[in-house]
């Protein structure tokens, strides 16, 4: 595939608002935002990352380690539980929110993790531009809007486009995994999914490392159920003799 596939990025799976950030949370950003956040190259549309050079990753992280991906983390529980638990991998996160940002900073900071890097901005338009083909191998996005109404579904994060990029970022083999409370979305990423031939769907009950959050809990007390969708990126093909 090529490094960079065509996705239409005018239409983005989150809408910004503004929010305002607690002193706490602006003390954690001042204090320790420079070792966890990676400047990147900017346009006028602030979440926005324009074609650039790819990530270093052996630079930005200080050593060579397999690198999982996670797009639109909210306030950091995940990537921060998954870290912990795992020192010998890589963790890079995406995170539109700046509030979210700054939570996440505190939280990897009293952990006193280096395994975490965190880019404030599109999580698609970094996937795209920021890291190469066979380079991740795990992207996650757990929880992403749901865009109930018809007329939004064009902004679902999980689209025939947004598959057909993970395919071509993950290693042979590599994993993507998806969750949602929302029984439609679930249904909608499931038959997107299928019809890409990159991946196959693996049975798989909760990931462990996802651990139980505010908005999960909410969802859950509003009597939604869980859905996880795990798919592996099927390993290429072997050449055929005598072919190049």
């Amino acid at each position: 595939m090529t490094d960079t596939l065509p996705l239409p990025r005018e239409v983005v799976s989150f809408v910004r608002r503004g929010s305002r950030m607690t002193s706490s949370q602006r003390q954690w950003l001042d204090r320790f935002g420079p070792h966890y956040l990676v400047e990147v190259e900017r346009t006028s549309r602030v979440t926005a990352i324009p074609p650039q050079a790819p990530l270093d990753l052996a630079a930005t992280f200080g050593r060579r380690a397999p690198l999982v991906v996670e797009l639109g983390g909210g306030h950091g529980e995940t990537i921060s539980h998954a870290a912990a638990r795992h020192p010998d991998v890589d963790y890079l996160g995406f995170e539109v929110f700046e509030a979210a940002l700054a939570s996440t900073v505190g939280k990897l900071a009293a952990a006193g993790l280096t395994n975490v890097r965190l880019i404030a901005g599109d999580g698609v338009d970094g996937l795209t531009h920021l890291l190469t083909p066979a380079s991740v191998q795990e992207i996650w996005a757990f929880f992403p809007d749901p865009w109930h109404k018809s007329r939004h579904h064009k902004r679902r994060l999980v689209s025939p486009g947004f598959a057909a990029l993970a395919a071509d970022r993950l290693v042979p083999g590599g994993v993507l995994r998806l969750a949602t409370d929302w029984a439609d979305y679930a249904e909608w990423m499931a038959g997107v999914l299928a019809d890409c031939p990159a991946f196959e769907r693996q049975d798989s009950g909760r990931f462990p490392d996802r651990p139980l959050t505010k908005y999960e809990e909410r969802g859950l007390r509003q009597g939604r159920s869980i859905h996880d969708l795990t798919y592996r990126r099927r390993p290429t093909p072997p050449r055929e003799p005598g072919r190049p």
